[in-house]
């Protein structure tokens, strides 16, 4: 048994309340280590001569990644504080007992050698996520390239390859008049990039945060759209530029006309005055990667942090939008993230605060700061599974298994997941305009636990390659859109509301076969059980077991057989 591999820490991440006496408990060892493990607990409290509240769980392996099993337990208390230690037996027969970070060759009986859970303490630390929003199908909106109220000519609108720099007078009523569009396909939450007044397309360098940007429209346009959204049953998230401001922004304006005597001084980061940004070199103060006309907000200024907290604020009360996406989230300090997810949850009790990162985000995601993120290590997996190929199917449920071991349960159903954005190529470029893959892709957002994040126009297979090219007109003609594309995404949503199993089940079984390229799932919940396969490679797979089950993607009885890049959900 490798010793070194066994990890648990007594905290939030590995032992944390499910609900008030119902707790989870997690350990972690080396893949294929163990063969048994047992958790055993007992009240710190209460002498055994006047109680014995030994207990003993069997715990589970029930995610397993590249290199570790990850064993979990839930278990029913009611006490002041909980100890408790585990037992590890391997594969040859031998036990081992992991306490408190030490190990024992016999059971632990000194109560202060055990860990240590204060029921109350996690209780209070209880992850609490907006109920609305698990599960949830996310579609994001690029203003001013997704619709417009205008007449544009087509040669404006279709331009191919597209610059920063385009103007396809996309507007808020644009969006409005296509909300028929979005409920038909099957949206449920309208995620918007930044639509604050900005002198840029993208609108990621900020003028003014009160006013919505008049190329975009009013903030009466808004309310409008986020009031036909909810009769509609959709949500309404806007994205928040925190981060960094533009350099027309009125702080940063006066620090350029008073210099070392404004006010404003310490709301940024000057290297040296006075401030200047000079072309090829860094500028002389903080900015988004590097970029001049970015300077980046200190956040730890009081009046600086009230500012951005005033303006998340006044957007919920003034227009009724139903959360914030933090746009470069993981470069501001967690001090303020506690602060702002405490502020804006009492102006909106279930508001959803979902950060930007594109790595594992643990220390964002312990229930005081954000409520989910931009899956990015998702895009990565699908995109190496399902475009390049270089990701084999065993890899990806590692990537699954990895990602489920280290966040807390309450998560499963709240990771933006996205196989592409508007800071990325599209995912038809990147699969070299195989929309086969494309489909796979898409199977593998909707058919799995999560928030599937589909951005604008992917579900009519929109080309492009990296930004800015990825964020061209959206293709509303008939004759430019794919029809079948479409109809595919509205499938595969509407199975994802028919089936909970899908998103709420416990998986009971999963298989990859490296070679056949096959990942084979079985999800259950209550007596819905399902399978859902994916092929992730060329050619055919044989499934002869599964042959006149219901597939449905498809609506008609399962052949046994996958094809290219093929997805399948079975009823028994």
């Amino acid at each position: 048994m490798e010793y070194a591999a066994i990890r648990h820490f007594a905290d939030k991440n590995y032992c944390f309340a499910l609900e008030k006496g119902r707790f989870l408990i997690r350990l972690e060892v080396k893949k294929g280590d163990a063969a048994r493990v047992v958790l055993h607990t007992q009240d710190k409290y209460l002498p055994l001569r006047l109680a014995d509240t030994r207990r003993a769980y069997p715990m589970r392996p029930a995610h397993s990644d590249r290199y570790r099993d990850y064993y979990e337990a839930e278990v029913e208390i009611d006490v002041i504080c909980l100890r408790y230690f585990f037992e590890i037996e391997d594969r040859a027969g031998a036990v081992v007992y992991y306490s408190n970070h030490a190990f024992y060759g016999q059971p632990v009986t000194d109560i202060d050698r055990m860990y240590d859970c204060p029921q109350t303490l996690r209780e209070e630390e209880r992850f609490a996520l907006p109920g609305w929003a698990k599960n949830k199908v996310v579609y994001q909106i690029f203003p001013s390239r997704f619709a417009t109220d205008r007449d544009v000519p087509e040669e404006l609108w279709y331009q191919a390859p597209i610059s920063h720099h385009a103007d396809l007078k996309g507007s808020l009523r644009g969006v409005i008049r296509r909300l028929d569009y979005l409920k038909t396909l099957g949206a449920d939450i309208l995620y918007l990039t930044p639509v604050f007044q900005s002198r840029s397309s993208h609108k990621y360098d900020t003028d003014d945060y009160y006013t919505i940007d008049p190329a975009f429209g009013t903030k009466e346009d808004l309310k409008e759209l986020v009031r036909r959204a909810h009769g509609l049953g959709m949500y309404v998230i806007l994205d928040g530029v925190f981060n960094h401001t533009s350099v027309n922004f009125f702080a940063f304006q006066d620090i350029l006309k008073h210099q070392g005597s404004s006010e404003y001084l310490d709301w940024y980061y000057p290297h040296k005055l006075p401030l200047k940004a000079e072309r090829g070199k860094p500028p002389g103060y903080k900015a988004f990667g590097y970029y001049g006309d970015m300077p980046k907000l200190n956040l730890q200024n009081r009046a600086a942090a009230d500012y951005i907290i005033d303006v998340a604020a006044y957007w919920i009360r003034e227009c009724d939008i139903d959360g914030w996406r933090l746009d470069v989230g993981d470069e501001i300090s967690h001090t303020f993230w506690k602060r702002f997810r405490r502020e804006i949850k009492a102006v909106k009790q279930d508001a959803l605060l979902v950060g930007e990162i594109w790595h594992l985000a643990g220390d964002f995601l312990a229930g005081d700061e954000w409520d989910s993120v931009m899956n990015y290590p998702f895009y990565y997996a699908a995109l190496d599974l399902a475009a390049s190929g270089t990701m084999g199917a065993s890899a990806f449920l590692d990537h699954l298994g990895f990602m489920r071991g280290n966040l807390n349960r309450a998560l499963d159903g709240y990771l933006w997941n996205l196989i592409d954005s508007h800071d990325t190529a599209r995912f038809l470029h990147s699969a070299g305009n195989n929309l086969k893959k494309q489909k796979l892709a898409a199977a593998l957002q909707l058919l799995l636990p999560g928030m599937p994040m589909i951005y604008y126009g992917d579900e009519a297979g929109m080309e492009g390659g990296p930004d800015p090219d990825c964020r061209r007109g959206m293709l509303w003609a008939e004759s430019r859109r794919n029809g079948a594309l479409f109809a595919y995404y509205q499938t595969l949503i509407q199975i994802r509301r028919r089936c909970p199993a899908l998103t709420e089940g416990t998986l009971v079984e999963t298989y990859a076969e490296d070679e056949a390229g096959l990942i084979r799932m079985e999800r259950e919940l209550g007596n819905q059980r399902i399978t859902i396969l994916f092929h992730t490679q060329e050619g055919s797979v044989a499934l002869p077991d599964l042959r006149g089950r219901e597939n449905l993607v498809t609506g008609a009885a399962f052949s046994g057989c996958l094809g290219d890049y093929e997805a399948a959900v079975l009823m028994e």
